[in-house]
């Protein structure tokens, strides 16, 4: 029953912040306190998810320069091309800037490139086509920053450009109409951490006011689910964009996310962040690691319930064969992975089975399992394609950059990246890698450390406390939900439950109060009836259920241990 998690519970606060932010309780304070807040102010700007976070779109550098372009297009007719990206928040970008571009009346071709054969980012090829379908102005969607060469060549050709993206720019910026992108040197825009659909959306409110125009405020839907599945700082604008975007499907959801959630088995009314991010973002990025993106495009922009019937059944479909594909190849990789493989400081493996299209997937696993930085390939002929995920304290991107002249081509951001490398390079790579991850990571084992938001007796979180962390919502990257300790809870009775019997359900009494709890992946744990064990957790709520009662979601539990200390509430 070990968990193998370092458990921190959060400093309490200083006695003069408690009082600073009377009249909330000392919980609610607590929690402002652990993400940052320390004044009255403060909390009210943090949990603040109005309108007025939006900013003033012309604050983004050469917006202006953008919306004049694309109006001019609009007059002249032109033909644009829409160059987005196949993960979810390029996707969802895409369908965005077409609908809102559409709704002024524009004439727009979509380009979604595919994962394995182009890879991420503008490239010539696409170029090309686009040029020879009449395309005459290109906005990028989720990249462009760093595609120098590329837009050289659409301007050889004759063909405009427009950059929207989020990632960081390097050095040399290409000779594009624009460049939208809040991290630029001397940007002046107040919130850096849109997402690629969000600086989307910002082109097209940019659009609208420019026209003296109202922008559709469905649009905040797919901007929602891309801001969401991308795990930009929940923070800000896009708790905004979240908050008004989950709104807004609960209402009156578009009709492709309608079918979705449907077919998904999820519930239109209670659509939260947690359904994007593990209902909606999975199934969007599904076709886009197997097969073409075009699907998730398509289901996006449809117009009628019967447009979008068949769309989600063959995603539905998809996302199946993807949850198999991941299956099999997890346990083909555990097969590669030697007895030592915690004693490295970075985990890098390849095999010709492996799919580009799920070793991110991959990635994520191997790093929750062994808290390193961990690399999984795909090799396809003389090429290789390489997903990356990382830890705290090491910025995998920054590493690839450190190995660009072994790359074909590479981005990402601080814990993820991809790269393509020629497989004659590869080996050569993984030492050059492993050399670098050693000079910042420690070589001995290591943990990843829970961090949790306070201890608490359980009957502490309901009332005025419990509303409280649904204002904190929407949950996300800076503004994580809640994590609690709670010591010395007796196990009830317990059943394991899922497919293969991997997850654990447990009854529980507390203060006389009883409790339901699951622990995902938890199923060959050893517990016995009356066990007395201490837990942390989030609270969540059973979503098939018809009252959705509250459901303690266990991130650890452990045998009683009378040396935990922390502050209780």
């Amino acid at each position: 029953m070990e968990g193998t998690r370092l458990w921190a519970v959060a400093a309490r606060m200083p006695q003069n912040i408690e009082q600073a932010l009377e009249p909330l309780s000392p919980l609610c304070s607590q929690l402002m306190f652990n993400r940052g807040v320390k004044t009255p102010k403060q909390a009210e700007a943090f949990l603040a998810r109005d309108r007025s976070l939006l900013h003033d779109p012309f604050l983004l550098p050469q917006m202006l320069r953008a919306v004049v372009r694309i109006s001019e297009a609009l007059a002249a007719e032109e033909t644009i091309g829409i160059f987005g990206d196949f993960d979810a928040d390029g996707v969802t970008g895409t369908a965005l800037l077409a609908e809102g571009l559409a709704s002024l009346g524009g004439k727009i071709i979509p380009y979604l490139p595919h994962r394995t054969q182009e890879g991420h980012g503008l490239n010539k090829n696409a170029i090309d086509k686009l040029s020879a379908a009449g395309v005459s102005l290109i906005v990028t969607v989720d990249n462009g920053t760093t595609s120098v060469e590329e837009i050289s060549w659409a301007d050889s050709l004759g063909v405009d450009t427009i950059v929207t993206d989020h990632h960081l720019p390097t050095s040399i910026l290409p000779s594009a109409v624009a460049v939208v992108n809040p991290k630029l040197p001397g940007s002046e825009y107040p919130f850096p951490y849109l997402a690629g659909v969000g600086l989307a959306f910002k082109l097209v409110q940019a659009l609208h006011i420019y026209l003296g125009r109202y922008w559709n405020e469905n649009l905040l839907q797919l901007a929602a689910i891309g801001t969401v599945t991308d795990v930009v700082p929940m923070i800000g604008e896009n708790r905004y964009i979240v908050s008004a975007g989950l709104d807004s499907i609960n209402k009156n959801p578009m009709p492709g996310i309608r079918e979705l959630l449907r077919t998904a088995g999820e519930s239109i009314g209670y659509v939260d962040e947690e359904s994007v991010a593990f209902t909606l973002g999975p199934r969007i990025n599904a076709p886009g690691r197997l097969e073409h993106a075009s699907s998730s495009y398509s289901i996006l922009r449809a117009s009628s319930l019967e447009e979008a019937v068949p769309l989600a059944q063959k995603i539905e479909s998809i996302n199946r064969e993807r949850q198999s594909a991941t299956r099999l190849a997890w346990e083909k990789l555990s097969g590669h992975l030697g007895s030592d493989v915690s004693d490295e400081p970075l985990i890098c493996v390849w095999d010709d089975e492996f799919k580009a299209g799920i070793s991110g997937l991959l990635a994520s696993r191997l790093v929750e399992k062994y808290y390193r930085p961990s690399i999984v390939v795909a090799i396809e002929g003389d090429f290789a394609r390489g997903s990356a995920r990382s830890i705290d304290g090491f910025d995998i991107a920054d590493a690839l950059m450190n190995c660009s002249d072994l790359l074909v081509q590479f981005g990402g951001h601080q814990k993820a990246a991809g790269f393509t490398v020629k497989k004659e390079n590869l080996r050569l790579l993984k030492e050059k890698l492993l050399e670098i991850a050693g000079h910042w990571l420690d070589l001995s084992p290591k943990t990843s450390v829970l961090e949790i938001d306070a201890h608490v007796r359980l009957q502490s979180l309901m009332g005025v406390n419990y509303q409280f962390m649904n204002d904190l919502a929407p949950y996300g990257e800076d503004n994580r939900k809640p994590v609690f300790l709670t010591k010395d809870v007796k196990i009830l009775n317990f059943r394991k439950v899922g497919k293969e019997r991997e997850h654990l359900i447990l009854r529980l009494e507390y203060g006389g109060a009883f409790w339901e709890a699951i622990a995902f992946g938890r199923g060959s744990d050893e517990v016995s009836q009356g066990d007395r064990i201490d837990i942390v957790y989030k609270l969540g709520v059973d979503k098939w259920k018809p009252d959705r009662p509250i459901r303690l979601m266990l991130e650890d539990f452990r045998p009683i241990d009378p040396t935990i200390i922390g502050h209780n509430n």
